[in-house]
């Protein structure tokens, strides 16, 4: 009831007003009218026109214009007390009051229009400013996503409102509400149109930024358009969905009620696409800081396995080295079975030293030394270290001897076991009496050693996997005598010292590792001046 009055002394004061302001400027002149002219009359009243339009819009100064044409004709012309026109003169000024007061009311019409429009625009500045800093202001992105969808609540004056990942159910932990939660119906009737608007408005598997979910007074479900100019929409909620660069991402669900529907004219659709990016940045913010924390649980996983491989590594050392001393004790003594334990215990003793060192190379403690040193060095250490596995393989080295040494920055130990790696590799899948052939030669702003077998290569669908620790090709036996470390290993290593271990099928069969060093010009200004400084301790 209080509405209903408010709404009466809105719409009808101004008229009111108005027409009592007319009625009495018409009495003030008339008690003159014999000391006055009718330019006075006409000016009088086109006042009481143009306050008309500035307090209650056109209807009420187009109806105060033509009362005011009336009176004029009535009160202030001669014959006096009667409609009749009997002059030209008489004609031009009432049609001049008339067109005057019709001019102005439009232009007081327009004006009105502007400054609504500017309010409005005012208001939506303001509440995207907030709608900004509640997105970016709290340091939780869960906490920015509850205070974002109540701000858009209240902006709508809405009941309630949901934004959400897709396609997680609605049940889901990870969506927003400002449901009032002692109301059961209303939760029902929110969860309801939930479930069926984000059915309709990503049923399509290319959405449109444009497409919004309209829940209507009739029940129904309709898709319309942001960009739609029905200026008498009043609905009972509507879901947006959101996109981050062109991927549906989630839903934004605004809901109000049947007997408290929420307004969707133009200006507020406009308004809408506007919102829909600061929700999809909030969305956003919270599955990139779920990612951020899956991310810190892995390392911090991988980093606890890492130190129990560590500790269980540098533990079985001692009982390892015991169980060696009594199987050579029981060779000494003519036991068969001493040999093959010794042989058994080097194997687990590789198997310990390549995870304790991958552990170490993890962590960052392997200790570089990276100073200049020559391709055909680490080489030549590398063929001599394998000597004693070739298993009837040969190993062909090839230099080019022609060009400069070739020179490169690098850990010579580290980058010695990197091509003991390698080669042991490649040794273990070349037939008996092939070769491997190792080549080093100068590319671009690297040097590059090549280690080349002629075995079986590996499988496109394996070779991502390759330097993957403890990864073995399904094709290789499980008691191969490896654990798959020292691809891993050589990897790790070269990363290191800002060098790079790859893989590449060889022509004509077989595999190619090329690890890439940094390369040194010795004759380069650079390298002379960064010498000279080196030497003189600056």
């Amino acid at each position: 009831m209080r509405r209903v009055d408010q709404w009466y002394v809105r719409t009808l004061g101004p008229w009111i007003l108005w027409a009592a302001m007319l009625a009495l400027s018409t009495a003030t002149l008339v008690s003159v009218r014999g000391e006055i002219e009718q330019s006075h009359a006409a000016l009088t009243l086109l006042l009481v026109v143009l306050g008309g339009s500035a307090g209650g819009g056109r209807p009420l100064g187009y109806s105060l214009a033509l009362s005011g044409f009336v009176v004029i004709d009535y009160f202030f012309q001669a014959p006096y007390g009667s409609l009749a026109v009997g002059k030209t003169l008489d004609w031009v000024v009432l049609v001049a009051f008339l067109a005057s007061a019709f001019v102005a009311t439009e232009l007081l019409a327009r004006a009105r229009g502007e400054a609504e429009t500017a309010r409005k625009r005012t208001e939506e500045v303001a509440s995207l400013s907030r709608l900004g800093s509640e997105t970016l202001r709290h340091a939780r992105a869960d906490d920015a996503l509850e205070a974002l969808s109540a701000l858009i609540r209240s902006t709508f004056s809405a009941r309630w409102c949901t934004i959400r990942e897709l396609p997680d159910s609605k049940h889901a932990r990870r969506w927003t509400s400002a449901i009032i939660a002692e109301d059961p119906r209303v939760a029902e009737r929110m969860r309801e149109l939930d479930e069926r608007m984000t059915l309709a408005a990503s049923a399509d598997a290319v959405a449109d930024v444009h497409r919004v979910a309209l829940a209507t007074s009739d029940g129904s479900i309709v898709i319309d358009s942001l960009v739609g100019e029905d200026a008498s929409s009043r609905i009972e909620a509507f879901g947006l969905p959101l996109f981050v660069e062109s991927r549906l991402a989630g839903m934004l669900i605004v809901g109000g009620s049947t007997q408290q529907p929420i307004a969707f004219a133009p200006p507020r659709r406009r308004f809408v696409a506007t919102i829909s990016y600061y929700a999809a940045l909030g969305l956003e913010r919270v599955r990139l800081a779920r990612e951020a924390q899956d991310a810190r649980e892995l390392r911090e996983a991988n980093r606890a396995k890492d130190e129990v491989l560590a500790t269980v590594s540098h533990d079985l050392r001692t009982p390892l080295t015991t169980i060696k001393l009594l199987a050579q004790a029981a060779a000494a003594r003519g036991e068969t079975a001493g040999v093959s334990i010794e042989e058994q215990v080097d194997r687990l003793a590789d198997l310990v030293t390549n995870v304790l060192d991958l552990s170490r190379i993890r962590a960052g403690g392997v200790p570089l030394d990276v100073a200049l040193n020559t391709a055909e060095d680490v080489i030549a250490a590398a063929v001599s270290r394998v000597q004693g596995v070739l298993r009837g393989c040969q190993i062909v080295t090839k230099v080019d001897l022609d060009q400069p040494a070739l020179v490169a920055r690098f850990d010579f130990v580290q980058t010695l076991r990197i091509l003991v790696n390698l080669v042991d590799n490649a040794l273990r899948y070349t037939p008996a009496g092939g070769s491997v052939e190792i080549n080093a030669e100068r590319d671009g702003a690297w040097v590059a050693i090549t280690v080349a077998d002629r075995g079986p290569g590996v499988r496109p669908e394996e070779r991502s996997r390759i330097f993957d620790a403890f990864y073995r090709p399904r094709s290789e036996v499980p008691d191969a005598g490896r654990a798959g470390l020292g691809l891993s290993i050589a990897r790790r290593l070269a990363e290191l010292q800002e060098g790079t271990v790859e893989y590449s099928p060889r022509d004509g069969g077989g595999s190619l590792f090329t690890l890439r060093l940094p390369a040194v010009d010795l004759n380069s200004e650079k390298f002379i001046e960064s010498a000279i400084l080196e030497a003189f301790g600056t």
